[in-house]
C-alpha cells in the first residue's frame, strides 16, 4: 500500500526557489522606490524651509497694508542681511533694536524656531549660508539645493 495519494502534491525545491528569488526582486525594487520616496520628500521638505529662511532673511512682498509693504524681513528692517541664520531668531548685538519711528532695528524674531530646528536641513546637516553670496544651501541630500535671495 503506497502512502502517497493522487491529490497530495507539494511544492518541489526548484519551485521554492523560484519563488523565493521572485519575492527578493519584487522586494529590492520597493525598497528603492521607497528611498527613492523618502528621497524626494526630504528635499522638498527643505526647499520649503529654505523658502521660509529666504522670507525671513527679504520679507515677504506680497504681504502689504495699508498701502505699505509691511513684511520686511530682516534685511528690510536692519538694511542688510543677517551674518548668520542664528541672528533671525537672536538679535545681535551689534544691531539696535527695533525703532518704531524709524523703522529700523532688530524687529525679530523672523522665524518661529520652536517647531524645529531651522539651522538644519532634512537629512540633519546645517545649512551652508552666505550672506555675501546670497544664498542658503543644503548638502545632505548629496545634491547641493540651492536658493538664492
Amino acid at each position: 500500500m503506497s502512502n502517497k495519494r493522487s491529490g497530495d502534491r507539494g511544492f518541489t525545491l526548484i519551485e521554492l526557489i523560484i519563488i523565493i528569488v521572485v519575492l527578493g526582486i519584487i522586494s529590492t525594487v520597493a525598497v528603492a522606490k521607497y528611498s527613492d520616496f523618502l528621497n524626494e520628500s526630504k528635499i522638498q521638505a527643505a526647499k520649503a524651509e529654505m523658502a521660509e529662511l529666504k522670507k525671513a532673511i527679504v520679507g515677504n512682498p506680497s504681504a502689504v497694508a495699508g498701502g505699505r509693504y509691511s513684511d520686511v524681513g530682516f534685511e528690510g528692517d536692519v538694511g542688510h542681511p543677517p551674518a548668520a541664520l542664528v541672528d533671525l531668531v537672536r538679535k545681535p548685538d551689534t544691531i539696535a533694536a527695533y525703532n518704531a519711528i524709524a523703522r529700523l532695528g532688530w524687529h525679530g524674531p523672523y522665524i518661529d524656531s520652536s517647531g524645529g530646528d531651522y539651522l538644519k536641513d532634512a537629512w540633519g546637516v546645517n545649512y551652508v549660508y552666505s550672506a555675501a553670496s546670497r544664498s542658503i544651501t543644503s548638502t545632505g541630500s548629496g545634491t547641493n539645493i540651492v536658493i538664492n535671495f
